[in-house]
């Protein structure tokens, strides 16, 4: 029987009938999944960022629900309102960052039983790139994917990447791993930054949206990441660029004012993508799907064509 989730559906701001749930990864960690209910079209498996949580894609669910899609999202162990795995639960961490796809695997077991409709697509943001191409390299059922912002490299000033290497590895080895990563900010970027100065987005409205939400449920905040995850992340980034691109149709985003991830990785990795797409967004920060309306009514639209024209090439499974 599934477990119902606390869920901010006020701040969400979903379709009808959104839900939360509990369910188990293998290692016993609970996670928080997000369902938003659509048409039978297709079911699109979110992966959202570091730091993020469910309601934070609320807006986005009701237009996919517009155009006949489910959406579920997770919160990532150590994140919103999954399991956080220290004592400071302001810090961003995880053991192995081969451990999200222990969460990924809950999450489509509990899309499978509860018969949502086929075919899955994948749309990952900023860490959930990350996660979603191992995910398409492990071979996940999907029919396309699509990526925004992907951190499949991070930004960090040429002199400084020996020293995070260094200093990361060295702290996970001498039990320090634990340990926030220096120049980073144990409170919650949208709630310690100010929109004038913030590196996610230009829309002021959609970035009160995300400071609302986590004000509301202090319980959804995290800061930075510990040395550990950086060490991880660095590790995982670099072993994907080194891997060939699975074989799924796949469209990209990322603006070009980004500043978070790293985009000559996102170029490499799609210049090499047979059939891979990467749009540009002028003037884009890292969210483009929390970006003006005027950008959203580019990407959003763009984004379901992808998966329409990819559910054609796609056997559809019975829903249960």
């Amino acid at each position: 029987m599934t477990e119902t989730a606390p869920f901010l559906t006020d701040l969400a701001q979903g379709p009808d009938g959104a839900r939360a749930v509990w369910v188990q990864a293998v290692d016993g960690k609970r996670i928080r999944l997000g369902h938003y209910p659509g048409g039978e079209t297709g079911t699109v498996l979110l992966y959202p960022g570091r730091t993020e949580y469910i309601e934070k894609y609320g807006r986005l669910a009701a237009d996919f629900a517009k155009a006949g899609y489910h959406t579920l999202a997770i919160d990532w162990r150590g994140q919103g309102l999954s399991d956080r795995l220290l004592p400071d639960v302001r810090t961003g961490h995880v053991d192995l960052f081969h451990d999200y796809q222990k969460d990924a695997d809950a999450m489509i077991a509990w899309a499978e039983a509860e018969g949502l409709p086929r075919p899955f697509h994948l749309l990952g943001h900023s860490m959930g790139g990350c996660i979603g191409l191992r995910s398409l390299v492990n071979g996940i059922d999907v029919a396309g994917a699509v990526f925004t912002g992907p951190m499949w490299g991070i930004r960090i000033a040429p002199m400084m990447r020996p020293v995070a290497w260094t200093l990361s590895l060295g702290a996970s080895r001498f039990g320090l791993g634990h340990n926030i990563a220096p120049g980073t900010n144990p409170e919650s970027y949208v709630v310690s930054e100010t929109f004038e100065g913030n590196l996610l987005t230009r829309d002021r409205e959609m970035y009160d949206y995300m400071r609302a939400q986590v004000l509301a449920e202090p319980g959804l905040q995290l800061g930075g990441p510990s040395l550990r995850w950086l060490n991880e992340a660095l590790v995982e980034c670099r072993a994907l660029a080194r891997m060939p691109a699975p074989d799924y149709p796949c469209l990209t985003f990322v603006g070009t004012n980004e500043r978070i991830v790293d985009i000559p990785r996102i170029k490499a990795r799609m210049a090499s993508w047979p059939g891979g797409k990467l749009v540009k967004i002028p003037g884009g920060e890292h969210e483009v799907l929390m970006e003006s309306p005027e950008v959203r009514g580019e990407v959003i639209p763009a984004i379901i064509a992808h998966y329409d024209a990819a559910e054609s090439r796609a056997p559809k499974a019975a829903s249960a």
